[in-house]
């Protein structure tokens, strides 16, 4: 099992699939990397010798921020955001859709599950 960036990459998928299982890193970005190594696409990831192992990860960290550094950099870029008080970062605060989205109906997945509003007795 190929280890890169941290990351245990599935040993009988094709080398470009492994490679998005990486956070980061998608088919278009996974193709590419394997252009610059030399690894054709149909290479399955334990047909991969240490050498072209190798190639993969100095392609990756010459081009692509991944996994850790990537969440912390869209973690600070959040917090950027809610610390000068823009519209987004309001909007990420209070949990609700940051981009557009209505929220009178649907947004269950950001506001949660709904919570019932119980009625006072006498009416």
């Amino acid at each position: 099992m190929a280890r890169i960036s941290g990351v245990d990459i599935p040993r009988h998928k094709p080398v470009w699939i492994g490679l998005t299982y990486i956070f980061g890193i998608g088919q278009t970005t996974a193709r590419r990397i394997c252009k610059e190594a030399g690894i054709e696409d149909a290479t399955r990831v334990q047909d991969l010798t240490e050498g072209e192992v190798a190639r993969i990860r100095s392609s990756i960290e010459a081009h692509c921020t991944v996994e850790g550094d990537l969440r912390k950099e869209t973690a600070m870029n959040i917090k950027r955001l809610m610390d000068l008080n823009t519209y987004r970062g309001l909007r990420h605060r209070r949990g609700l859709p940051v981009r557009g989205q209505r929220t009178h109906t649907n947004a269950r997945t950001r506001k949660g599950p709904r919570r019932l509003v119980t009625r006072k007795k006498g009416r």
